[in-house]
Parts: C-alpha cells; structure tokens; sequence
C-alpha cells in the first residue's frame, strides 16, 4: 500500500489514535528542516534514529521511506494523467524535494470567496478530506479539535483548516454542518475542481474517485496534517494517527517565537 493513503472501501468504527506506532520523534523529523534537504539520505538518518531498533516503530519509519506500491484493484477517476500518481507525490512531500504549499482561492462554509492570504498572521494547521469519509477525516478532525483544546489560550494564535477533496458533494453548506462537529475555530472551503486539484497539488496531496456513478462513492486521498506559519511559509507536516497530545506538542513547538 502507500503509506499515508486511505482507501475508503467499507465503513469502520474510527481508529485508535497512535495505533501506528506514531512518536513524536517522528513528528520533530517531520518538521525539521535538517532532514529535508536534498543533502543528506532521509532513509540514513532514520536508521541511526533510536527508534529503529524497536520493532514496531522501525515498521513505521521504513514503511513511510517505502513508497513503492501501486494503486490497483478498483478503478478510480484520477485527477488529470498527466499529474504525478499517489507515489510520486507522497515521495516528493517525505523527502522535502519538492515544493509545498501555495496560493489558492477557494469559497468557506459560509458562502465566502477566502484565499490563502485571509489566514496570514496565525500558524495554519491543513488537513484535506471529505465530509462523506466514514472513519478517517473525522477520527483526524477530532484529534486536531482535542489538540486546540489541549493547547488553551494559545490555540487563538492557530487557524485550522479543512479542504474538501470532494467538491462535486461537500457544498458550502454541507460543509458548514460538517464541520459543526469540530473546533469553532475550523475554516471548511470547497471550490470548483480545478481550484481544488490545484490547491491539493500544491501541498502533495493525492485524491481520486471510483469510476462508479453510485451517490455514496468514496474518495482515496492521503491524509497528512500540513503547518503553515503566520507568514503562509510551508512548516512541515504531520503524519496520520497521531494522538492529539503529540498534534499540540508539535504545534506548541511553532507558536514558540523564533
């Protein structure tokens, strides 16, 4: 499979959060900018990491580096196919070869055009879904929710946002009862799909469609959380399952002043 991306084929009761063996050694590695350049081997570093030698967590750290399986058994509507599969995208985002994060202009829950612009001045935490998802973006939601929560006063520094990778279904208004459920703080924006495909290229992110006509398909998609500082400059990103706990930890680490 390729780590990092939901294949949404039944419904499930929602994860337990860390149940991936997640640590916050991995969110800090994730982060720093030490390990993303194209100077050193990300897959060297990780194996002299203390984690490696237990078990589960060298599963983790080296199924994140392998990204090298295919998306086969049902056929999806991919975005366009001269765009870069999940793989590509996932490797580009892991190894901090390729850019993230950019411009978009897309309209919120309530009906309003936003752009990236709107959200300057916070630390910006992403996260890209769909209001239809079964387990997942909701288990992912609710554990950025019980972060904020954590965080106390400071969490008013913090501008959460949801992007739909399902524009077709997650009106403004669909999304405003969405997103309901989560921190008020939230900012759900929907657009049209070149506005949304434009939007998920520029942050790495991979999302297509079963090639079905039926009303209740899902939507594969990765599932990385993203940080953006008060300046709109690209942090670094979060893996999925993490514990809220470890989400607050590694947000507390950016609204430290520099």
């Amino acid at each position: 499979m390729v780590v990092g991306l939901y294949r949404h084929q039944s419904r499930s009761s929602p994860r337990k959060r860390g149940s991936r063996g997640n640590t916050l050694g991995l969110v800090y590695w994730a982060l720093d900018s030490r390990f993303r350049g194209n100077e050193r081997n990300i897959l060297t570093e990780l194996r002299a990491r203390p984690e490696w030698r237990e078990p589960r967590k060298r599963l983790l750290l080296s199924g994140i580096l392998a990204i090298v399986g295919l998306l086969a058994s049902t056929p999806v509507i991919a975005a366009e196919p001269a765009e870069p599969s999940a793989a590509e995208l996932i490797e580009g985002l892991l190894s901090g070869k390729a850019s993230v994060g950019g411009p978009f202009e897309l309209t919120d829950h309530t009906g309003r055009l936003r752009t990236d612009e709107d959200f300057r001045g916070k630390l910006v935490v992403l996260y890209f879904g769909y209001t239809s998802c079964p387990d997942v973006c909701p288990t992912e939601l609710q554990a950025i929710t019980l972060a904020l929560d954590k965080l106390g006063a400071a969490a008013d520094a913090v501008q959460p946002l949801f992007i739909t990778v399902d524009p077709e279904r997650d009106t403004p208004s669909r999304l405003s009862d969405f997103i309901s459920s989560f921190d008020p703080r939230f900012v759900a924006l929907t657009g049209t799909i070149p506005a949304i495909r434009k939007a998920a290229l520029a942050y790495r992110v991979y999302f297509a469609r079963p090639a079905t006509a039926a009303a209740n398909y899902p939507v594969d998609h990765t599932g990385f959380i993203y940080l953006l500082g008060a300046d709109g400059r690209y942090f670094g990103f979060l893996p999925p399952g993490l514990a809220p706990d470890e989400i607050a930890d590694a947000i507390r680490v950016r609204l430290r002043p520099e």
